[in-house]
């Protein structure tokens, strides 16, 4: 089981690593960062997102299984946003304690552990997580950024049709927006039954392949070119959320709901997942816990080592 989970975590620490050296090396500077977290961003990850819900059916995905993870997710997201306060930032750490990496790390590691059968619920919870987690992010960021942007003007207390058209305008630009809009393009695609023409859905499947490579790369300069050091204890807090506190809550509310066996585990293995590079993403688009969030990834990735490893071995008696 160790060497499962070594092996699947080994290349994402590696591409971080890879980026590291190319930060270091110089041989990507700080002024490129901004312009390659708009590449992944705006084109890379609408591609991936949009490939993945385009052959999703609503009718053939078993969601009780996959209702434990997000119930504990919405749970953590909500908990951060009360303790932290309705805020950017708290928005985006709240989504670093919730948001796994179930493609990069998730697919190879659950089709190695638990087979076919595990796979298909894997991606049943894969169709969704996306979908759920960055589309309500993105409304709530959204709304703090009206928020903020309504205390920095002075106007504390609006009126009705004031608020109104702030939570319209925010709802309305989470949903224009790179990430929930090709995942909602993406679904309503897949429900006409058509299938993409081979020389359109080719480009697309080779931006949303080059996606976590790079994202993951980017990570690795941001951590070189910026001292993530004086952030390792908040970092450690982070990792913990995600890789500890998650899981665990899954597995209680799904025992609670009568969840057992391979569902079950693999739904805790998911939440167990170090965070995924979405994260950071988001806080390079927001402008918000940048350097925290890097460290955070990158605790999160090589602390899984040992807790994805407990978890797992936890998992198996159940």
């Amino acid at each position: 089981m160790n060497t499962t989970v070594i092996s699947s975590l080994l290349p994402v620490v590696l591409l971080i690593a890879a980026g590291y050296l190319a930060g270091k090396r110089g041989w990507i500077g700080g002024k490129s960062v901004k312009d390659l977290s708009n590449l992944i961003f705006m084109l890379l990850a609408p591609a991936l997102l949009f490939r993945s819900m385009s052959t999703v059916h609503v009718e053939q995905l078993s969601l009780r299984p996959v209702a434990a993870y997000f119930l504990a997710a919405g749970l953590i997201f909500a908990a951060t946003m009360l303790w932290r306060g309705f805020n950017r930032t708290a928005a985006v750490l709240a989504l670093a304690n919730t948001y796994s990496n179930t493609v990069m790390i998730g697919i190879a590691l659950v089709g190695l552990a638990y087979g076919p059968d595990g796979m298909v619920v894997l991606l049943t919870l894969i169709s969704l997580h996306s979908l759920v987690l960055l589309t309500s992010a993105t409304v709530v960021l959204e709304l703090a950024v009206a928020h903020e942007n309504a205390a920095r003007s002075g106007a504390g207390r609006q009126d009705r049709k004031a608020m109104l058209r702030t939570v319209g305008r925010a709802l309305r630009n989470a949903i224009i927006h790179p990430v929930p809009l090709p995942i909602i393009a993406g679904l309503l695609f897949a429900q006409t039954g058509w299938t993409l023409p081979v020389a359109i859905d080719t480009p697309i499947n080779l931006l949303g392949q080059a996606f976590s490579p790079v994202a993951l790369a980017m990570v690795g300069v941001t951590l070189a070119l910026t001292p993530v050091g004086q952030h390792w204890r908040g970092a450690l807090v982070q990792a913990l959320f995600k890789n500890v506190v998650h899981p665990l809550l899954t597995l209680g509310l799904g025992w609670a709901m009568g969840l057992r066996g391979l569902p079950l585990a693999v739904m805790v293995v998911a939440a167990a997942l170090p965070i995924g590079a979405n994260v950071f993403l988001f806080s390079q688009r927001y402008k918000v816990a940048e350097e925290l969030v890097t460290a955070s990834v990158v605790v999160s990735t090589v602390l899984a080592l040992v807790t994805l490893s407990g978890v797992m071995a936890l998992v198996g008696y159940l």
